[in-house]
């Protein structure tokens, strides 16, 4: 499968996974969303910052879902996972007290991260607030000139 993640550009974690800082994708939920249970090993991400073209393919090197979440796991997801998701120490706090009534939490490992020739793409039919799109095939959505 293919995955499209559409990125709060404000957070700079394109960049960060450009640079190799963010080795983890993550994605936190109250409930179940895409990619859960939609991802698996070897599946490709696209990357792109919101109203952006996508710029960054990624494989996927393995995918740890957790559920069930409560403040304790929440704390000790970030504490040992946080710096390779691209968060740095003193942002820790931060991100826990955004995340710590999720009931869900994705880490996407990444590979093979490389820089792409930007394109557009049309979210018809996945919803204007879609973050994650999983598809067969990314040329499906892809805007050609």
């Amino acid at each position: 499968m293919e995955h499209l993640a559409i990125m709060r550009k404000s957070w700079n974690l394109t960049h960060k996974i450009l640079t190799g800082e963010k080795k983890i994708e993550s994605r936190w939920y109250k409930n179940k969303y895409p990619p859960w249970d939609k991802i698996k090993e070897n599946d490709i991400v696209y990357f792109k910052n919101s109203n952006e073209p996508v710029k960054i393919k990624a494989g996927v090197d393995k995918v740890i879902q957790f559920d069930n979440l409560d403040p304790v796991k929440i704390r000790k997801i970030l504490d040992k996972y946080g710096g390779n998701d691209g968060i740095e120490a003193d942002k820790i706090d931060y991100f826990y007290s955004m995340f710590k009534d999720k009931k869900y939490c994705l880490l996407i490992f990444l590979k093979n991260i490389i820089e792409i020739e930007p394109f557009n793409i049309n979210k018809k039919g996945f919803g204007i607030m879609s973050s994650w799109i999983t598809l067969d095939d990314i040329n499906k959505i892809k805007i050609i000139k």
